[in-house]
């Protein structure tokens, strides 16, 4: 299972990097307008700076919601890198565009997926990635973890190529569960990601080590 940091903060992203499991990142409107990234042309430039810190697939969203919209403004960010994924909504201009950006050689990311329906209509248009949102599921009393498995389930039976990229994580048991159910990648937040190397029993062994070492 792959590991992107879900992010627009530069230094986030680099210190999931140097922590050497790092595979991708993804990014919405929501995350860069939260580092005060606005306008064009510093959007692109902050693409840039990711894609120069990361060797691995950027999810960049369009905020189109108009088919021939969304297919222009997906092309100018693709043009921006070759790790450039066009991350698109899962509404019915959005899955046409899907199709458009498939045909001509663009990888798509198909977001705010909630339902077993929507990931197949995105694995029909050759979505590369389909990103159901697990943690905002939770918050309506279901079972998002349920959803990754019905997917990984219904994608390996009919022999879909599009990889199922839980999104909305918001600990480290969601990225184990993620795991055990078969999704192809888990996009999280950098504390997530390191709340997997926490347990109570590796400090306090860590501290015996330490402890006995200085009756060395």
């Amino acid at each position: 299972m792959k590991f992107f940091i879900d992010t627009a903060n530069l230094a986030q992203i680099k210190e999931a990097h140097d922590l050497g499991v790092l595979d991708g990142v993804t990014t919405n409107p929501s995350l860069m307008a939260k580092e005060g990234i606005k306008g064009d042309a510093a959007i692109i430039k902050h693409y840039e700076d990711i894609c120069e810190i990361v060797d691995g697939d950027v999810s960049a969203e369009v905020l189109s919601t108009d088919y021939h919209a969304i297919i222009e403004e997906g092309k100018k960010l693709a043009a921006i890198h070759p790790n450039i994924v066009v991350k698109v909504p899962m509404i019915k201009d959005g899955v046409k565009a899907i199709k458009w950006f498939t045909d001509n050689g663009i990888r798509t990311n198909c977001t705010l997926v909630f339902s077993a329906g929507q990931a197949i209509l995105a694995a029909k248009a050759g979505a590369a990635y389909v990103s159901p949102f697990i943690g905002r599921i939770d918050d309506t009393n279901w079972d998002g973890i349920e959803l990754i498995a019905q997917i990984a389930q219904i994608y390996t039976l009919q022999g879909f190529k599009t990889e199922i990229l839980a999104a909305s994580i918001r600990n480290a048991l969601h990225i184990v569960k993620c795991a055990e159910v078969g999704a192809n990648v888990c996009t999280c937040p950098l504390d997530s990601i390191l709340g997997l190397l926490k347990h109570p029993l590796t400090d306090i062994g860590l501290a015996k080590f330490l402890e006995d070492a200085k009756k060395m």
